[in-house]
C-alpha cells in the first residue's frame, strides 16, 4: 500500500479524530481510504446518469414511464 503525507485543515483533522473516537474506524488512514471509495462509488452513479441523460437527450423522447425510470435508477444505486 503507497504510503502518502497530506496536511489537513483543522476542522478536517478533528471531525477524522471523532470519528475514530466512534470505534467505527480503526484509523484515520482507514476513514480516508472509505471517503475515497465512496466518492469514487458516487462519481460512477454522476458519470452514468450524465451518460443516460445525454444519450435521452440526444435520442429525443422516451417511452419509458416514470416509475421504469426512477426503478432503473435505484437498482443502480443498490449495486
Amino acid at each position: 500500500m503507497a504510503r502518502q503525507s497530506i496536511s489537513l485543515t483543522e476542522p478536517n483533522d478533528e471531525w477524522l479524530k471523532a470519528q475514530v473516537e466512534t470505534k467505527e474506524y480503526a484509523s484515520k488512514s482507514e476513514l480516508v481510504n472509505d471517503l475515497i471509495r465512496q466518492a469514487r462509488k458516487q462519481q460512477i452513479e454522476i458519470d452514468w446518469i450524465r451518460a443516460k441523460l445525454e444519450k435521452a437527450e440526444n435520442s429525443g423522447f422516451t417511452s419509458d414511464s416514470k416509475a421504469t425510470i426512477l426503478a432503473q435508477s435505484k437498482s443502480l444505486l443498490d449495486g
